[in-house]
């Protein structure tokens, strides 16, 4: 038989960040939880600030009978002279019986121990309190509290719990509380418990008193309502998906509203006050002709006919924050730029303070300015200022604005553009997907800090392992490749970087070597064999591994690759024992045969060119197939004269060594 199931965990209001980071295991924890008691079948999960709520339209009443099989040691291991053996004595511990009881059955021509077991399914009723308090149990928000004389911990107080199979209560008892067929409705509606005689009656009470049950029409009417909005009044309501989540969470009844602050505060750098909305007070920013407005969206949790207080008394808590934001923007622009103080800032234990970490930056900035002809003056200067908003108030109470408050301080102050710009792009990309530098200034600025993280972390040890990488090296050197790939910056790994290594405590570059080489396999989303036959070469520039990768890639891809490909797996067998580091000499007089003539004449062309791809060259090389097969058809390689042989083989591998300067064909599978 089947009935439907609701159960109800009613809480004091959950914060809605530890929740959201649960959320995608909440639904799977517990359908692992059923399994385990065979009572797997559909159910919606719906949560509130309020409650966790877990619903099934068809939930079998009582579990299946389930018939186990047990099989063990062929009977002449269980029996030795009809005395019972070790295995059949842990054979029988492990089925639940005694020796005696054992049993046999054939299995593959054998008569082995043998037990069927068959248990009797319970009533679901029975095993809910259980499902419910592993399920509860099994949740990890983080950081859970104890309340009243509780030994047991939980993200926050529960206050009532329902559990109703059908229209029936079902005992369960949660942290102390006890299961009754009561919900609690909005706050503003009641304080009190209210009774529901089933679960069509909790959905309908729910709905009539204050709480939107279902997350998804939560969200819905919110994005309705902004879209309202935005038509009533001419602007555009800026969404934030993590925000909206988070809205979404601590709402059991939505409304956005729209309030305004004075205009006087858009003297601000817009993320100052945007940040302050978000971080502060969940506001949403809104825009007007592509301009911030100053105006907000607040979705208001009040089950109220007139909004009218709750919007005001948003504004009234906005204006002082505002207030201060604009008193440290003011302050701070009086204090102007300065360094002096980044010496008392520890950067990291062996790697000295921030101002420590700023000179070493500045050497590799000279570096790279000379390297790729850039303007050495800007990025020494961008360099020197592009931690000093560190020291700024504004920063202070708002950290994350680091870098972008050195761009508007910058600007105000009157540094050149690209100075400024260089500021606050300092950081760039900060993610796979994060927008790159727009400048060269600002790219080679953001490579200097990049490579100085990198190179220091590894001089004093902190090298990621596993999963593990605290500083987020991984992810500063997809940005070291990203970027080198975007402004064409040649810079070999091995050569450049070891130069700039020298300007650290000692270690073991091999081990930085191989960690940035194991990004650049996992960056690149191609067939690995292609990744690993343009690093077997020993190809250590950033920007040619990339275009590499990218021409046999393209190569491997094409139509009709294979055919061809067999055809170059001979030539990079026929040059495994040529030594290809060495001039490769090739004496015409020694040729017998009018195909070795034809194919080197046709090798010379090609070798002779000048390509302006990797693309172009592998095309030409590859389209000596012809030449090559009509080669092997007639020409014996290994010709009994070692100097014809020895020629031979020189010119196969001249064609190979021409191909290994891209890859080694060895590498590559498909």
């Amino acid at each position: 038989m089947i009935n439907t199931l609701l159960i109800e965990i009613g809480v004091e209001e959950l914060p809605a960040v530890p929740l959201l980071k649960e959320l995608k295991n909440i639904e799977k924890k517990y359908l692992n939880i059923l399994e385990k008691y065979s009572l797997v079948s559909e159910f919606e999960f719906y949560y509130t600030p309020r409650r966790l709520i877990v619903w099934h339209r068809e939930f079998k009443t009582k579990q299946d009978d389930k018939t186990e099989e047990f099989f063990g040691a062929p009977k002449a291991i269980a029996y030795k002279d009809g005395v019972p053996t070790k295995a059949a004595e842990g054979f029988a511990k492990k089925c639940g019986i005694s020796v005696e009881e054992l049993k046999f059955t054939e299995k593959h021509g054998k008569e082995v121990l043998y037990y069927k077991k068959e248990t009797k399914g319970k009533d679901s009723k029975n095993v809910l309190n259980d499902i419910v308090n592993e399920w509860i149990s099994s949740l990890d928000f983080g950081k859970s509290m104890r309340w009243a004389d509780l030994k047991e911990s939980f993200i926050r107080p529960v206050r009532w719990v329902n559990v109703m199979l059908g229209d029936e209560l079902v005992e369960v008892e949660l942290f102390g509380v006890k299961s009754s067929k009561t919900t609690r409705v909005h706050r503003q509606v009641s304080f009190d418990d209210m009774e529901v005689a089933s679960p069509k009656e909790y959905f309908e009470t729910l709905e009539k008193n204050g709480v939107v049950l279902f997350q998804d029409k939560r969200r819905e009417i919110i994005l309705n309502a902004f879209k309202e909005l935005e038509e009533k009044n001419g602007v555009t309501v800026e969404i934030d998906e993590d925000l909206l989540d988070e809205v979404v969470a601590i709402t059991e009844y939505p409304t956005p509203l729209l309030g305004s602050f004075d205009d006087e505060f858009l003297v601000l750098p817009p993320e100052v006050i945007i940040t302050s909305m978000k971080e502060h007070q969940r506001y949403f920013p809104v825009f007007k002709d592509k301009k911030l407005h100053n105006s907000f969206v607040v979705v208001s949790n009040a089950f109220v006919d007139d909004f009218g207080e709750v919007i005001s008394g948003n504004e009234r808590v906005l204006r002082p924050r505002l207030k201060d934001a604009m008193f440290f923007w003011e302050n701070d622009l009086k204090n102007g730029l300065k360094t002096e103080g980044l010496e008392k800032i520890v950067f990291m234990d062996g790697l000295g303070s921030l101002k420590d970490k700023i000179a070493r930056e500045k050497i590799i900035g000279e570096f790279l300015a000379d390297k790729y002809g850039a303007n050495k003056t800007k990025i020494i200067r961008a360099l020197e200022l592009a931690k000093a908003d560190l020291l700024s108030e504004m920063v202070y109470e708002f950290t994350e604005l680091q870098g972008l408050m050195g761009y508007y301080y910058a600007s105000a102050l009157g540094e050149e553009k690209e100075v400024a710009v260089a500021i606050k792009e300092q950081y760039r990309p900060n993610g796979e997907n994060d927008e790159l530098p727009s400048t060269v200034t600002s790219s080679l600025v953001a490579l200097a800090i990049k490579f100085d993280t990198l190179l220091g972390l590894f001089s004093i040890g902190k090298i990621p392992s596993g999963s593990k990488d605290p500083f987020a090296l991984r992810r500063a050197v997809i940005g070291i490749i990203r970027i080198v790939n975007q402004f064409g910056y040649n810079f070999d790994i091995r050569k450049d970087l070891k130069d700039l290594a020298k300007g650290y405590s000692e270690f073991d570059f091999e081990v930085l070597e191989k960690f940035i080489l194991d990004r650049v396999r996992k960056y690149y989303k191609v067939n690995p064999s292609v990744i690993e036959a343009v690093l077997e070469t020993g190809e250590r520039d950033l920007l040619e591994i990339s275009k590499k990768i990218k021409a046999v890639d393209e190569l491997v891809n094409s139509d009709g690759f294979k055919d061809i490909f067999s055809t170059f797996k001979r030539v990079a067998n026929i040059s495994v024992d040529v030594d290809i580091t060495k001039d490769l000499s090739i004496d015409e007089s020694l040729f017998e045969k009018d195909e070795e003539k034809e194919l080197f004449d046709a090798y010379k062309n090609v070798a002779s060119k000048t390509f302006e791809s990797y693309e172009e060259k592998l095309d030409a090389l590859f389209g000596l197939k012809p030449k090559l097969d009509s080669f092997f058809d007639n020409v014996l390689v290994n010709a009994d004269d070692e100097k014809i042989k020895h020629n031979r083989q020189n010119l196969v591998a001249s064609i190979y060594k021409s191909i290994y300067s891209i890859a080694d064909l060895k590498e590559i599978t498909i």
